[in-house]
């Protein structure tokens, strides 16, 4: 499918269903310091059919401004309607159709103050093994994110890890 078939896609919220938000944080290969990767996905679970979920989603993100199976996009420097907000231990992302909350280990808040950014893979691929709440296993994490059509299937971007003024 084409980003202007996608366009013309009329988003349909109720088929969105859940998204699914983890944050972790991994050693980036150039420099060997920690980088805060934050991964949105969505669980499957909304009215129709998987497809049309997954539709649904590519319609949010490029609506967005966000190319599915393009390169990283600089949330800082782009125009791109999304924000991330770092509060205590949760990691708060905001689209114009959806606000996530994740909880966020240690490790990622370091690696999100430190770099002062975080690198976001919103991917359309459902993953419904991952419900919120529930612990999963690096194992499976890994095997996911790194999977081809989940790497093919997600808009990537580097968003500033804001924090609330005080």
């Amino acid at each position: 499918m084409t980003s202007t078939e996608t366009s013309e896609i009329v988003l349909n919220k109720a088929h969105l269903g859940t998204i699914g938000v983890l944050a972790w944080a991994g050693t980036h290969t150039d420099d060997g310091r920690d980088v805060a990767f934050l991964l949105a996905y969505p669980l499957g679970d909304g009215e129709g059919s998987t497809e049309e979920g997954e539709l649904a989603v590519r319609a949010m993100l490029t609506q967005a401004g966000l190319p599915v199976g393009g390169a990283i996009v600089n949330g800082a420097l782009s125009s791109v309607p999304l924000s991330l907000l770092v509060e205590g231990s949760s990691a708060v992302l905001t689209l114009p159709q959806l606000n996530a909350t994740c909880t966020a280990p240690p490790e990622w808040l370091a690696a999100a103050e430190k770099r002062g950014q975080v690198h976001l893979m919103f991917t359309t691929r459902t993953w419904p093994e991952a419900k919120p709440g529930e612990p999963v296993t690096e194992e499976n994490l890994q095997a996911f994110v790194g999977d081809e059509e989940t790497i093919r299937s997600s808009a990537h971007c580097r968003l500033p890890a804001a924090r609330l003024r005080r």
